[in-house]
């Protein structure tokens, strides 16, 4: 048996999409949509305070395509504060107004492929990857992927020091684009269909493709990856909220 890397893990994570249902949305008076417009800002500056207390982070972002119209990907300690929040959308008028389009349920995580050493949860670097403050970057991209397990080609047959060497290679690429592109990687075994979701913030969204591509070259994607949908959008920030659902 293969030995399994072993894990950092943070903040849980909650990537959920809504189709907006513009018809009926436009069908209610102006008054009553411009308060249950006030209403998700209330949530959402909760959301700022738990923020500003160090205790979690989330961001808004439309989507751009069909697949739905506008994310809100939330970070906090716990699951129950997730499932709490979600509940919490969920009761709220605009989730009257809203079709659930997709979700992904993970946790803030580093792949210990690292050498033995300090203890990483005393490291102030690994920490703020581990607890990160989610970036005003103009763009996002999420998307989720599994490591490959067929015939020849299966990652968790590999030895140890196979991953870890094509790991650090793989990792080299990444490192190219610091500045250009944050990454943060989520683990999803046992949470959600694949194993772990990556999620993307850019002020170039052209970035996102060149980063992509790039590492489709290197043999722990070429080989061993599998990905799921990707979705892509633009920032939404608070103050655009009422423009974005005028009518």
């Amino acid at each position: 048996m293969s030995e399994a890397a072993q894990t950092l893990d943070g903040w849980y994570s909650l990537h959920d999409f809504r189709t907006v249902d513009w018809t009926t949305w436009k069908m209610l008076p102006a008054e009553e949509r411009q308060e249950i417009v006030q209403e998700f800002l209330s949530l959402v500056e909760k959301w700022n305070k738990t923020a500003a207390e160090k205790q979690g982070s989330h961001a808004l972002y439309t989507i751009v395509g069909q697949k739905a119209d506008f994310m809100m990907m939330i970070l906090r300690p716990t699951m129950e504060e997730l499932n709490e929040i979600e509940t919490e959308f969920n009761k709220s008028k605009l989730a009257e107004y809203t079709i659930p389009a997709h979700s992904y349920v993970s946790v803030v995580e580093l792949s210990n492929y690292l050498p033995a050493g300090e203890d990483p949860y005393q490291n102030p670097q690994i920490l703020a990857r581990l607890y990160p403050e989610l970036p005003k970057a103009k763009h996002v991209c999420f998307y989720p992927m599994d490591k490959r397990r067929q015939g020849e080609d299966n990652w968790y047959m590999l030895p140890m020091e196979d991953r870890r060497n094509m790991m650090r290679s793989h990792g080299m690429i990444g490192r190219q684009y610091a500045g250009k592109v944050k990454q943060i990687i989520t683990g999803s075994v046992g949470f959600d269909d694949y194993e772990w979701g990556v999620t993307l913030f850019a002020d170039d969204v052209l970035q996102f493709k060149k980063l992509v591509y790039e590492m489709r070259f290197d043999e722990v994607s070429a080989r061993y990856g599998e990905f799921g949908s990707f979705f892509v959008g633009n920032l939404l920030e608070e103050d655009r909220v009422p423009a974005y659902l005028n009518v």
